[in-house]
């Protein structure tokens, strides 16, 4: 009987024929450097697509372990769903036009995970549609990273980008389904559950800008401050929004405006 994948991968795509490749590209050439690729486990959850989606998958069969194709409720419905097929010990979510960062990135991260903390986390390098980079997240944007996590430091936004947060299975949560903020919720209570976050010391991904919750910005900031009063408090988290924007007004006038 085959053991089960240590790490799952999931990608969560609809109508994604112009990104999706990259994605399938990045993760073939990560596993081509395993000795055991078997150990990674990767998923493709899928809306159902009506275009060549299913037709670039199928070109990377070999390295994809299963699809789940059928209609959802949206980009968090569809993450739940990766949650409930995934059998791998930690999960990281790539989707599509995400990119492992480099062909070593998994075969380093396999090394880390065997140390067995409860969560592991890195920079993102920020890329535009076609593919240039912008600047590392912590760099371009006043989200810096600090080295030792802690579920407080979310008090004033996504303080991980959520495709170089890779959790153990066991403390995940489902997300909230209705909230453009849920991937904020999602990785405060992993944080919550967790006994140890390790930052790792290589860059994990490179994250497409431009994503769902900025396709709705207005209603996302909405639903962060939901997310933020509810792990916060509501007082605080009007305090922490002045902040936020005192923060993003400092940063725009020393570095101009970012992504």
């Amino acid at each position: 009987m085959n053991n089960p994948p240590f790490l799952t991968i999931i990608t969560v795509t609809f109508n994604a024929e112009r990104f999706l490749p990259r994605t399938l590209s990045s993760i073939e050439n990560a596993l081509r450097n395993l000795q055991d690729p078997s150990v990674v486990e990767y998923l493709i959850i899928d809306g159902a697509s009506v275009d060549a989606t299913w037709k670039t998958a199928d070109q990377y069969s070999h390295i994809i372990s299963q699809v789940i194709s059928e209609k959802d409720q949206g980009l968090y419905d569809a993450m739940n769903k990766g949650i409930a097929a995934s059998t791998g010990k930690y999960l990281w979510f790539l989707n599509a036009g995400d990119e492992i960062y480099d062909s070593n990135v998994l075969s380093n991260l396999l090394k880390k995970l065997e140390e067995e903390a409860d969560i592991y986390y890195s920079d993102a390098m920020m890329v535009r549609e076609n593919g240039t980079e912008i600047g590392l997240r912590s760099i371009i944007t006043p989200h810096t990273l600090p080295k030792n996590l802690k579920w407080q430091d979310f008090s004033l936004g996504m303080k991980v980008c959520h495709q170089a947060f890779v959790a153990k299975k066991a403390i995940v949560p489902l997300y909230d389904i209705h909230n453009l903020s849920a991937d904020i919720d999602w990785e405060i209570t992993c944080l919550q559950s967790a006994r140890q976050a390790k930052y790792l010391p290589f860059i994990l991904c490179r994250y497409l800008v431009g994503g769902f919750s900025v396709q709705n910005h207005r209603r996302s900031l909405t639903d962060r401050f939901k997310v933020l009063s509810k792990h916060f408090g509501i007082i605080p988290t009007l305090f922490n929004h002045i902040r936020i924007i005192w923060r993003g007004f400092k940063f725009g006038m020393s570095k101009g405006k970012y992504w």
